[in-house]
């Protein structure tokens, strides 16, 4: 999407917002409607809002619960930094509430409130605009995540503690991938063993300005994302695993073809394969997992996706698994490697002493032969 139509994209998901939340705000009450003072603490609303029973029927025949869990809302981020129930429900306009903007099912209840996260949360909402869920938002998919279908309303906690947290969240409308990453090599990690060192959705996908995971530009920048984790030396070293996975892979054909891309038409596809093209992508598994895409026995299959003719010896029996060769991994590209690096510079060595010999004798001939 070019800048100009990303800025009226924008614009018109504001304008969407901001229609339903500006209806909340502005819809006047009847004059001859008793109202007394704004509660002036939370505690005030709670006399009311702490009844399990206060619910109202909305004109699409659902009921919308009015109660908040007293206990629940003491324990989230809101309540500890004493936010006030007003400060959020900007649209109560006095008390009792005066009858007013009625939302037609509990969706327009929650997408009317989204607005007011952005008077703390500015800077978040800000970059939610340019995210694929505003997009779906605003190409008409109600459904479309915002604000508190992530975080919550009254019981608003810190989204990554525990990390756990992140992915089952977004497993509420992403089931399937979930099911997908729980059994991966990183979601089992996280979710079964509580290993905060793997990645969870946000790490690859972003946090409030996600985009658009079908799009070339995020096929060509995928290796750079994968590349965060694993060529963390520190990180990696506990695993051991091998840090040098994006050296071996940008010095390949797949990966200086997908480099040149990036830099020069990020837009443009191409068939080149990047990291997840042969690993895997929401499940992804040890290589020496038998379920692996790059299990041994299972790779010339892997391979072959691409390119059909594909055979043992010309494509699996050749591939170093990124590492480097060495006396441990592949000895014998080691040695034949070494014997070379010894050799190349030995004969250019000898051949470039041989000039400097010549060249000082013909010099020292002349210099006679001057005499």
């Amino acid at each position: 999407m070019n800048s100009s139509r990303l800025r009226a994209a924008r614009w018109g998901l504001m304008l969407l917002l901001g229609a339903l939340g500006v209806a909340a705000l502005l819809a006047p009450a009847p004059t001859a409607y008793a109202q007394g003072p704004i509660p002036a603490s939370n505690e005030e609303c709670l006399k009311c809002h702490g009844n399990p029973e206060l619910s109202k029927q909305l004109p699409s025949g659902e009921p919308l619960s009015l109660f908040v869990d007293q206990t629940h809302f003491a324990t989230s981020v809101h309540a500890k930094n004493n936010v006030s129930c007003v400060q959020c429900h900007t649209n109560i306009s006095g008390y009792p509430h005066p009858p007013g903007f009625v939302p037609r099912d509990r969706r327009e209840v929650t997408l009317s409130m989204n607005t007011q996260c952005r008077q703390c949360h500015d800077q978040e909402f800000s970059k939610n605009l340019d995210g694929m869920h505003m997009r779906a938002l605003a190409a008409g998919d109600r459904n479309a995540a915002v604000c508190s279908d992530c975080h919550g309303a009254h019981e608003v906690q810190v989204p990554n503690e525990p990390r756990s947290r992140i992915p089952q969240t977004c497993a509420q409308c992403h089931s399937t991938i979930f099911d997908d990453y729980a059994r991966s090599v990183h979601g089992a990690a996280l979710l079964s063993d509580g290993n905060v060192d793997v990645p969870s959705c946000i790490d690859c996908h972003g946090v409030h300005n996600i985009g658009d995971p079908t799009t070339a530009a995020f096929h060509l920048k995928s290796p750079d994302i994968c590349a965060k984790c694993h060529t963390d030396k520190r990180k990696m070293a506990k695993y051991n695993i091998s840090t040098n996975v994006l050296n071996t892979y940008v010095a390949d054909f797949h990966g200086t073809t997908v480099s040149l891309f990036e830099k020069q038409s990020p837009d443009a596809p191409t068939n080149k394969a990047v990291c997840y093209d042969c690993h895997g992508v929401h499940n992804i598994m040890k290589v020496d997992d038998p379920n692996s895409t790059v299990y041994k026995q299972n790779l010339l299959k892997t391979c072959e996706r691409c390119h059909p003719d594909a055979t043992l010896s010309t494509f699996t029996g050749a591939w170093m698994s990124h590492y480097n060769a060495s006396p441990q991994q592949y000895p014998l590209v080691y040695y034949i490697n070494l014997f070379y690096w010894i050799l190349i510079p030995l004969v250019i060595g000898a051949m470039a002493l041989f000039i400097l010999l010549d060249l000082y004798r013909r010099i020292r001939v002349r210099v006679v032969h001057a005499h």
